[in-house]
């Protein structure tokens, strides 16, 4: 994702789809259900967001990976992520980003969605943001 022909449209700010990862009926997974080997995510790289849903839905995590599959795993073990469970369900997503991408995307996406943990690997560095488009909260599986 994000080839030569559209680094151009960083320059302006205009925010990228990245094409947010879904399940096969076109939801969001949930994350205690996830199971990142059958989707293939093992040693894959890319930018990820967890969320909760309920009441008063609110972003959770934003990061970015060499292994999307082994980061889940962690996530799911992190009592500071897992605690928003009990709030509606953590959903996530992902996308392939380049590597030379992803913590400008990270950065954007800490920014704009301010989740409730910080990713201490964000904090404090001056990366530019790559603006993108978040996924939408309200496609989440049940």
């Amino acid at each position: 994702m994000f080839g030569r022909s559209k680094v151009k449209h960083f320059a302006s700010d205009r925010p990228m789809d990245p094409n947010w990862a879904t399940s096969a009926s076109g939801r969001f997974h949930r994350l205690v259900r996830l199971d990142p080997e059958a989707e293939g995510l093992a040693r894959l790289g890319g930018v990820y967001v967890v969320w909760h849903a309920g009441v008063r839905p609110a972003w959770v995590f934003v990061g970015h990976t060499e292994d999307l599959a082994g980061t889940f795993h962690h996530v799911a073990g992190n009592d500071d992520i897992m605690g928003f469970d009990v709030n509606g369900g953590l959903y996530v997503s992902w996308c392939l980003i380049r590597e030379e991408y992803r913590d400008g995307v990270v950065r954007h996406l800490q920014d704009t969605l301010k989740p409730l943990v910080d990713n201490v690997a964000v904090a404090g560095t001056d990366v530019p943001p790559v603006p993108v488009i978040a996924p939408r909260r309200d496609s989440a599986e049940g």
